[in-house]
């Protein structure tokens, strides 16, 4: 009775032992295929990244000729200006009574100079955009090659310091990489922890400003303005976004109504930045304000 139970036992060990071989060569071939598909995944990116600096360096050098006629523009046009005010001259000394519709020809070239400077100015407005895009598709190339940082909370860290293997470098990365996503929120801790982490290093200044264009976007105009003053105060003429935060500032008092702060913080860029987008962008808040865009007098109290 023993040996007749055991052949069914035989049996099914014979039928797993012949169909291995099988079951291994498919998993082989499965392998296979799966190493294909990841060869042809890297021989993609490295043609994405190819075609991206390629593009990159095309549209630097479209900007650096766009900035040469712009300069070239503006001295043609100043130089222009130059020859006509020596040739009235001459005329208004060589005429013995004054021509009395000379006064109105020289308002005239003025207004069409002034709207020529203005033309010019958003033309250099633009450009200032273009370059602060390439200068963000930049960053977002070098986002994508760089590997993501750990999560936050993955590991134990200390309040004074970032945990450990987290570099400030793949912080503000993966930090980045989230705000162009969309992921506001952990964009913001991320930038945060990089300021309390990582106060001296290069990019400190542009995770500040970031804490604080996030807040703005989301409506928080107090946090906001913190954030901003942070800015201005820590870093100040070193922070290449100085101008944008004035800015933002002004505007995110203005939302809070309050008028007057507002209308100093305007005045302010004005101050600093007297030529070019930054004065028609204060000029403008000014306006908007109800506010004169000339300086009253005395020293400014920032707040």
């Amino acid at each position: 009775m023993r040996t007749v139970r055991s052949w069914p036992m035989m049996a099914l060990a014979l039928i797993v032992i012949l169909a291995w071989p099988f079951e291994s060569d498919a998993q082989k071939k499965e392998l296979l295929e799966l190493q294909r598909t990841v060869a042809d995944l890297e021989n993609t990116v490295g043609k994405l990244r190819q075609s991206q600096d390629e593009r990159l360096i095309e549209l630097r050098l479209l900007v650096q000729q766009a900035l040469e006629n712009s300069n070239k523009a503006s001295a043609s046009v100043s130089s222009l200006e130059s020859r006509l005010r020596e040739q009235l001259t001459e005329q208004q000394k060589t005429i013995a009574t004054p021509v009395a519709g000379l006064g109105s020809k020289m308002d005239t070239l003025a207004d069409e100079f002034r709207f020529v400077r203005e033309n010019i100015a958003d033309v250099s407005t633009k450009l200032g955009r273009l370059e602060n895009k390439i200068v963000d598709i930049d960053t977002a190339v070098k986002t994508m090659q760089a590997p993501p940082a750990p999560p936050p909370g993955a590991t134990a860290s200390a309040p004074s310091g970032p945990p450990p293997g987290v570099s400030s470098e793949a912080l503000f990365q993966a930090a980045y990489r989230d705000k162009l996503g969309g992921n506001n929120d952990l964009a913001l801790q991320q930038f945060q922890d990089y300021v309390n982490w990582f106060p001296e290093t290069t990019n400190a200044c542009l995770a500040q400003f970031f804490v604080g264009e996030i807040h703005y976007g989301k409506g928080s105009f107090e946090p906001a303005i913190a954030a901003f003053d942070a800015v201005l105060e820590r870093y100040g003429e070193n922070c290449s976004r100085l101008p944008d935060a004035h800015y933002l500032k002004g505007q995110a008092l203005a939302k809070l109504g309050q008028k007057t702060s507002a209308g100093e913080e305007f005045r302010e860029l004005n101050r600093k930045f007297p030529t070019g987008a930054w004065t028609t962008k204060a000029n403008a808040g000014l306006k908007e304000l109800g506010l004169s865009t000339t300086a009253p007098a005395g020293p400014r109290k920032r707040k």
